[in-house]
């Protein structure tokens, strides 16, 4: 993958580590833990089909939906020339509302996923003279150089994750951003004592969502490289601590 030049490209297309946009062109393979424990939220068309509706998401972020979109959006700021990383695709409108910042500030917004099918389905949310690239890739596994980003966010994904890969992940994303960029993490984690939603919704995710209790018993810095792991990150909790932003100066 060669560095990006800071220019919009001029069509929304999917590619798969390198510029092409073909049916010939390679496909990442998706984890085993994705196909085995969220092929019905992400990998079947029907779930793209189902979920990907802002009521739907809404309900499922308890009404919380464009609380954190904007919490997040509003982080990463009004304009944002160079280059920017989305790290995995995102139900609902975060992807079209971060583009509209991007083309504001001259600058190009990379997607990610390992999934290809969520990669269709977020251009077609997007308008065709887009600046963005949408780029079938593993988190765990990024196909650009060093420092090759201003900034990045990632959305709603550690939680989905197993604890190598969630390591894997953040490893690479410090690897990619700047020196002095800023990543923007929006997640779940461990909501107040008092929250009506902990006990019950706790076995709820422990069999919807495996790896989402970590979040409730870890703070991020846990999968952090060093010497990031022992930094104290800006941290904004939403309704009652279910929720978390953590905001992180590369």
């Amino acid at each position: 993958m060669q560095t990006a030049a800071v220019r919009p490209s001029t069509s929304v297309r999917i590619e798969a580590g390198s510029p092409v946009d073909s049916a010939k062109a390679p496909v990442v393979s998706i984890p085993p833990y994705l196909e085995k424990h969220y092929w019905w939220a992400y990998i079947h068309p029907n779930a793209i089909r189902f979920f990907d509706h802002q009521p739907i998401i809404n309900f499922i972020l308890w009404g919380n939906y464009a609380k954190l979109r904007n919490a997040a959006l509003a982080e990463m700021g009004d304009e944002l020339p160079g280059n920017t990383l989305q790290v995995a695709c995102a139900y609902g409108d975060l992807t079209p509302h971060l583009c509209d910042r991007v083309s504001a500030g001259g600058g190009r917004l990379d997607v990610i996923d390992i999934v290809p099918a969520q990669l269709r389905n977020v251009r077609r949310k997007l308008k065709a003279d887009a600046p963005v690239r949408l780029l079938n890739m593993d988190s765990a596994d990024l196909n650009f150089p060093d420092a090759s980003f201003d900034r990045a966010i990632v959305y709603l994904l550690f939680h989905e994750q197993p604890v190598e890969h969630r390591e894997k992940t953040l490893a690479e994303i410090f690897r990619v951003v700047k020196p002095g960029g800023k990543v923007v993490i929006v997640d779940y984690a461990q909501p107040k004592w008092w929250h009506p939603w902990r006990y019950w919704f706790k076995p709820v995710l422990a069999v919807l969502e495996p790896f989402a209790l970590d979040l409730w018993n870890n703070a991020l810095q846990t999968w952090m490289p060093a010497p990031w792991s022992k930094t104290q990150w800006p941290r904004q909790s939403y309704f009652g601590g279910l929720y978390q932003k953590v905001v992180i100066t590369r």
